[in-house]
């Protein structure tokens, strides 16, 4: 079996957690998530991601923050980075 290299071109699902699991991006209130301060920047970090990226040919596809964690899933095309490497 190969080693994953994350530079393929594929989709990727992302889970990144705040330290503690604490929640520093917001609350649940009756049903919806509301955003804290901390919450927009995540937010809109991720959202410059591919502002910030355009060589790397990234494709933006689901995204939440949640009170304590956020999920995104992310495609990596073809690129200058990556263009000779064998994409299984």
């Amino acid at each position: 079996m190969r080693p994953w290299d994350y530079g393929w071109v594929t989709l990727y699902f992302v889970t990144i957690c705040a330290k503690n699991m604490k929640r520093f991006f917001g609350e649940v209130i009756k049903g919806k998530m509301v955003l804290n301060k901390i919450g927009k920047i995540v937010q809109s970090e991720w959202l410059k991601t591919f502002e910030m990226r355009p060589d790397m040919n990234l494709k933006m596809g689901e995204h939440v923050v949640m009170p304590n964690h956020f999920h995104a899933i992310i495609g990596i095309g073809k690129n200058k980075y990556n263009t000779t490497r064998d994409y299984g």
